[in-house]
């Protein structure tokens, strides 16, 4: 069995009270609850960025790396 964590369950309840909306079921939640939702994923795609951001500026050091590297060894030949 599959425990889910924060956000992840927060995600999948908000999911469960937009499809029982579609299909005409009752509202669940308040407009609070709503905004507490929508932050909470915002806060969490804001990381998931930041990492992304990271990971980006990693290679952009390490091809900058090699460049530099390149023109140093050619330079010695």
């Amino acid at each position: 069995m599959r425990r889910e964590t924060g956000a992840t369950a927060e995600a999948v309840g908000t999911q469960t009270a937009v499809v029982a909306r579609r299909r005409g079921g009752p509202r669940r939640g308040s407009a609070a609850a709503f905004r507490a939702a929508v932050e909470e994923r915002l806060r969490a795609l804001e990381r998931e960025m930041a990492e992304v951001k990271g990971r980006v500026n990693g290679l952009i050091f390490l091809i900058a790396g090699t460049v530099v590297a390149q023109i140093i060894l050619r330079l010695i030949e």
